[in-house]
């Protein structure tokens, strides 16, 4: 007896990223890949694009460098981790500039971040308030 299933010549991109566990909902597939924040083989993708086989799929998250992954395998349903994982293989160039992001992440915070100016919040103002209400100035002084 045959199989009822045929084999898979291509899916869905949104499905696939999803079904690979890239997202958690296809609705956030659709929506980076609308961001153009997903390439297929160098080339703009939209959400109905079938991926082979194959296929080299570039991923950029906001903060993070990007992903480059390889198709390995092909499915339309979304499975446990382990069976996602090897649905694709990231090549090595992407592991090593993830890698080295993680290192520079680790070495030292962005100094960005560090900045602790800005709008004051309420304590701020209040202090800032008490502070201006007791300190003398020069118009304060007597005469």
């Amino acid at each position: 007896m045959a199989d009822p299933r045929p084999e898979l010549t291509g899916v869905r991109l949104d499905k696939w990223l999803w079904a690979a566990r890239f997202f958690k909902t296809r609705a956030l597939a659709v929506e980076a890949i609308g961001k153009n924040r997903v390439e297929v083989n160098a080339q703009p993708a939209k959400p109905a694009r079938e991926v082979r086989l194959g296929d080299t799929l570039l991923l950029r998250e906001p903060g993070m460098p990007p992903r480059e992954v390889r198709v390995l395998g092909l499915s339309q349903v979304r499975g446990p981790a382990p069976v996602a994982q090897q649905l694709y293989e990231e090549t090595a160039s992407s592991l090593s500039a993830r890698e080295a992001a993680r290192e520079a992440r680790r070495q030292g915070v962005e100094p960005a971040q560090t900045l602790t100016q800005g709008r004051p919040t309420k304590r701020d103002r209040r202090q800032l308030s008490d502070w201006n209400r007791w300190s003398a100035g020069l118009e304060d002084e007597p005469s």
